[in-house]
C-alpha cells in the first residue's frame, strides 16, 4: 500500500492490487493521479515482481526520490520506504506484512484508501472506489465527467458542456432541462458506488466544478 503523507492528497491511500501503477499527473495516463505542477505527465511507476515491488523513474522532469536519494535505476521497496515525487509530494510504502492486520476487507481503513474516482481514457472505463462502473457510463455521461476531471476542480460553463457533450450540429437547441438530466443521471450512477460525497458542484448561475475525494 501507498500512504501519500503530503501535498494535495494527503492522507489518501492507494492499494497495490494490480501488477503496474504509475505515478504522474495526467487524468487518463496514470493510475494515481498527483494534481501538482512540479509532477511529470507519467512520472514514476511501482511494479509487482516476482521478488517485490520495484519503483522506476520514468525519465520525469523533476525526479524520484527513494528515501532522500535521487532514483537512477529501478529500486526493490521496502516496508517503510519512503518516496519523493518531484521533491513535493512524500509517499510511504507498507509493505503487506505491515498493512495485513489494518486494512481488512470491508474496514474503514481499507474504504478509505480506495476513495475518488478515476477514469481509463483509453478503454472509457470509470471507477468509483476502485470499482468499475457497470454497466458503463453512456457516451454523453462519460464526455461530461472527462470534461469535468479535466478541467480539475476549476469552473466548467454549460457552453462548454454543450459544446463538448452534445459536440458539433447536435449541439443546437440543447436545452437547460436536457443538461440538468444528465448531470442528475451522472450524480445518480456515481452515488450507486459512492453516496457519502458529492463529486459534481453546481455554481448557480455558472456552470459545474468537479470535487474528487482527497481526505
Amino acid at each position: 500500500m501507498l500512504l501519500i503523507e503530503s501535498g494535495q492528497l494527503a492522507g489518501q491511500g492507494w492499494l497495490l492490487n494490480t501488477d503496474v501503477v504509475v505515478i504522474g499527473r495526467e487524468i487518463g495516463m496514470c493510475d494515481l493521479v498527483l494534481p501538482e505542477r512540479q509532477v511529470s505527465r507519467r512520472h514514476a511507476k511501482i511494479e509487482r515482481t516476482p521478488g517485490g515491488f520495484v519503483l522506476t523513474d520514468l525519465n520525469s522532469k523533476n525526479g524520484t526520490f527513494l528515501n532522500g536519494k535521487l532514483v537512477k535505476r529501478p529500486e526493490l521497496l521496502q516496508d517503510g520506504d519512503q518516496i519523493e515525487i518531484a521533491l513535493c509530494v512524500k509517499i510511504a510504502f507498507v509493505g503487506s506484512d505491515a498493512t495485513a492486520p489494518l486494512y481488512t476487507p470491508g474496514s474503514k481503513a481499507t474504504r478509505d484508501a480506495m476513495r475518488g474516482i478515476r477514469i481509463n481514457k483509453d478503454s472509457h472505463c470509470v471507477y468509483v472506489a476502485e470499482q468499475e462502473i457497470e454497466p458503463p457510463l453512456s457516451p454523453q455521461q462519460y464526455r461530461l465527467l472527462e470534461l469535468l476531471m479535466e478541467a480539475n476542480g476549476g469552473l466548467v460553463l454549460r457552453q462548454d458542456i454543450v459544446d463538448r457533450v452534445w459536440m458539433g450540429e447536435s449541439a443546437y437547441g440543447v436545452t437547460e432541462q436536457a443538461i440538468d438530466a444528465l448531470v442528475r443521471r451522472l450524480r445518480e450512477r456515481i452515488a450507486e458506488y459512492d453516496p457519502d460525497h458529492e463529486y459534481i458542484i453546481t455554481v448557480r448561475g455558472h456552470g459545474l466544478r468537479f470535487q474528487n475525494r482527497h481526505r
